[in-house]
Parts: structure tokens; C-alpha cells; sequence
């Protein structure tokens, strides 16, 4: 007999302890938002101070005298114990909690994954493809090559990413338009309907405006149509476009290439990273406070310098993998994007020292300045191809290929996708058509058929 009933059983789920899920975060954030996750950490955790770059002292007829200064430190400190009450200790803590930024699409997106089940396999696929979006919630390598990445089949990437894709916000995870804007249909209830049926079979001439052409291949009113085409124009195209800082933000880089005689160096950018030490003032409190505050304090300074070492260690991380793209990529700093070498995560992991995963956090959403100019960190982490040469060409030089292809066109008769799949083969890169169609539509470059001037 049909019904609901009730099933008990095991699973065996990991999750993160809070100061390992803080350490991920300090791992992950740009400078940007690691600034503001110190000035949260500041004001939260009052064993925590800033180092401030000293400057050089000016007179000043205002200077307090030394027995003000130690006037106003012990005024200080006897204020902070006295306030520390349990009330004000609870306060405190609200404040911490309530404390957020924005999180990022990724941080967002393994919210998500923490939150269900995974195999241990499953999650490190998912931490992959996550790691593989782009602002706008693409996915901008190939099953193909993540599985590569992860050493498992396509077919169980496939399942997995199905599964991710099913993730907040709807669409993400999508490899084109279409299947973006399929995915939201579906989460809406709407996959049977005719806005499923045009963005399945007639996305290119609804981009055209060509509805009664619809419209006769559906056989079905172009009143209908239209409303179904005005349903699709409310959907997103770019769904992680929302999880996306201000993007007219001056680009700051932490890794610093430079051209140093016969060999290049490679450097943080220190005047940007915040310097943290624990309060002296507070350290001298835990003699003469009562238990609760004496508890209170050491919390205090273990997180503190639980944070601290969180920092060391990413700073320590990007710069090895900053000293590492400049080994691989010497040919890439010395001419261009054109020269960029096939490099994956799981090579530099290996040479760093580290899981993939950790360098793929660590390279999320970091620029590093080079010879060349300044780029993401992840830029440089792209898959290849052997020419017939049998040298080594990246997904970039390929990418720069075609659109230098279709630069030197003749606008009144564009290349085809089959004709740049020629041309290119020309040039010793054997590349698939749908490739070169992938590749194209990341380089906003338009199908032949409206590129063409009249």
C-alpha cells in the first residue's frame, strides 16, 4: 500500500570546525574583503591590534607628557575590565555575529555543498567545478578536463555537476546560454512549456527577432510567442552576476613579477596586507582579572592568533604559487599571452606542496602583475593541446588565435566555425568545431552570420 513512512539511517557526513571554515575564508578573500574580515576580526576580538607603519615623530606642543600616558593606559585598561561584564560580554558577541559581508559566488555555492551529502569523491569534484565559474556563473572548462583534473571518469563529473547545478542561484554551473537559461525554467516549474521549447531549439532566431519564424515552426500564435518571449528576457543571463563585487574597483595585485637581470623575482604586495599582533595592554590584563575575564581573554587570544597564523599561512601559499607560475609560465612574462603554457592546478599543487583545492582557493579572485601587465591568478591555469609540433599550446593561445582570426577578416564574408577549425589547423592546432564555438562565445565574439557588414 502506497503511503509515507518514516526510514532511519547512518550517513557519515565531515564538517568544518569554526576556525578551520575562518582559515578557508582568510585563504579565499581578495584583498579587498580580507581587509574588511581584519576590521570585523578588529573590532570582535579585543586581544587583536594593528601595526601601523611608524612615521616619523613631529613636535608638537599638544604631546602628552609621560605621566599623562600612563594616565590614560591605566584609565584604559581599568574601563575595559570594569565593562566586561557578562551583559556586555553577550553584547560583544552579538556584534560579532552579526558582523557579515557579501559572500562571494563561491563562498555562497560551498555553503550549499557543506550543507549536503557528498561522498568525499563527490565533494572534491564539486570544490573543482565550483572552482572552474566565472563571475557570471559559467562553467568555463570542460567536463572533460575537470575530470582529468580530479583523476575520475566524465560520466561521474557529469552526475555531480548536475547536481551543483541545482545550486542557489538557478543557472549557475551552466556551460552556454542556453542550458542557463533552461536550468531557470526548470527551477520555476516552467520545463515543459513553449519558453522551454524556443530556448531548446530557437534561441538563435529569437536573438534575431524572427518570431513569426517561431511561430510557424511551433505552429502556434505569434501573440504567444511574444508573450513567451518576453518570460524568457526576464530570466538571467548572468546568474553569479549578483555575487560579483564592483567591478570599477581599482584592481590591486598581491604578487608582484619583476624582470630582475637575467631572471625574474617574485614578491607580495606587503604595503597592502594587513600587519596584526595580540594586544600587550590586553596580555597584562590576565594578571588580576577575575575567572570569567581571564577565560574570556584567552579565548580572545587563542583566536587571535589562530587568525594571525591563518594570514601568515596565505600570504605564505600565494607567494609559493606566485614563484611557481613564474617558473612555468617564464615564457608567457617574457612574450606574451600568445606563448601562455598548459598549466593545471594539480601540477603546481604538487609542487607546492598542497591539495588542489587549496590552490584553487588561493588563486580565486587574486591578480598578480607581470611583465605583461596585470592578470588573475587563475588566468594562468588552463588546459592545452599538442601541435603538430608536438610542443605544448594552452586553451589562452588558442583562444588568442581565433580572435586574431577573426580580426584580420574580411567583415563582408566572416570566417565560419568550420573555417577557423581550417585556419587553425594551418597553424598546427587540430581543434574540434564546438570548440572553437566555446571558445568564440567566451571572446563575445558573434556567429559568422552577424558579423557580417552589409
Amino acid at each position: 500500500m502506497a503511503g509515507m513512512q518514516q526510514v532511519a539511517k547512518m550517513a557519515l557526513q565531515q564538517s568544518l570546525s569554526p576556525q578551520m571554515q575562518q582559515s578557508l575564508h582568510v585563504l579565499q578573500a581578495p584583498l579587498a574583503e580580507l581587509r574588511q574580515l581584519v576590521d570585523t576580526e578588529l573590532r570582535a576580538n579585543p586581544a587583536l591590534e594593528e601595526l601601523v607603519p611608524e612615521r616619523a615623530a613631529e613636535p608638537s606642543s599638544e604631546q602628552a607628557s609621560p605621566m599623562e600616558e600612563q594616565w590614560n593606559e591605566y584609565y584604559t585598561q581599568r574601563s575595559s575590565a570594569e565593562i566586561w561584564t557578562r551583559e556586555a560580554l553577550e553584547k560583544r558577541q552579538h556584534f560579532l555575529d552579526s558582523q557579515v559581508r557579501p559572500p562571494t559566488l563561491s563562498e555562497h555555492l560551498l555553503e550549499q555543498l557543506l550543507t549536503a551529502s557528498w561522498s568525499r569523491e563527490e565533494g572534491l569534484i564539486a570544490v573543482e567545478i565550483i572552482g572552474n565559474l566565472d563571475e557570471g556563473g559559467y562553467l568555463r572548462s570542460t567536463v572533460e578536463e575537470i575530470a582529468a583534473e580530479v583523476d575520475c571518469l566524465p560520466d561521474e563529473v557529469e552526475l555531480v555537476l548536475a547536481k551543483v547545478q541545482e545550486f542557489d542561484p538557478p543557472g549557475v554551473a551552466s556551460r552556454n546560454l542556453a542550458e542557463c537559461l533552461l536550468l531557470q525554467l526548470k527551477s520555476q516549474g516552467r520545463q515543459y512549456s513553449t519558453e522551454t521549447r524556443i530556448v531548446r531549439h530557437y534561441l538563435d532566431e529569437l536573438g534575431r527577432k524572427k518570431l513569426n519564424e517561431i511561430a510557424k515552426a511551433l505552429d502556434l500564435d505569434p501573440k504567444e510567442i511574444q508573450h513567451a518571449a518576453e518570460l524568457i528576457a526576464r530570466l538571467d543571463p548572468m546568474p553569479g552576476r549578483a555575487y560579483t563585487s564592483d567591478t570599477n574597483q581599482v584592481v590591486t595585485p598581491e604578487v608582484i613579477v619583476e624582470y630582475d637581470g637575467d631572471d625574474y623575482t617574485v614578491s607580495l604586495n606587503t604595503d597592502e596586507i594587513p600587519r596584526l599582533r595580540i594586544s600587550d595592554s590586553c596580555k597584562d590584563m590576565l594578571a588580576g582579572s577575575s575567572k570569567e575575564v581571564r577565560e574570556y581573554l584567552r579565548d580572545k587570544i587563542r583566536g587571535g592568533n589562530f587568525f594571525i597564523k591563518s594570514i601568515q599561512q596565505r600570504q605564505q601559499t600565494i607567494l609559493n604559487i606566485g614563484r611557481e607560475i613564474a617558473v612555468r609560465q617564464r615564457e608567457f612574462m617574457e612574450r606574451g599571452s600568445s606563448h601562455l603554457k598548459p598549466m593545471t592546478m594539480s601540477q603546481v599543487a604538487d609542487a607546492v606542496g598542497v591539495h588542489e583545492t587549496t590552490v584553487s582557493r588561493a588563486a580565486a579572485g587574486k591578480f598578480i602583475s607581470t611583465p605583461q601587465g596585470v592578470f588573475e591568478m587563475k588566468y594562468f591555469f588552463t588546459h592545452g593541446y599538442t601541435n603538430s609540433d608536438g610542443e605544448s599550446v594552452s586553451n589562452e593561445s588558442v583562444r588568442q588565435a581565433i580572435a586574431q582570426i577573426v580580426r584580420e577578416e574580411n567583415n563582408r564574408n566572416p570566417y565560419s566555425d568550420q573555417d577557423i577549425v581550417k585556419l587553425l589547423l594551418d597553424r598546427g592546432l587540430g581543434v574540434a568545431r564546438r570548440t572553437v564555438a566555446k571558445y568564440r562565445e567566451q571572446l563575445g565574439i558573434l556567429p559568422s552570420h552577424l558579423r557580417k557588414a552589409f
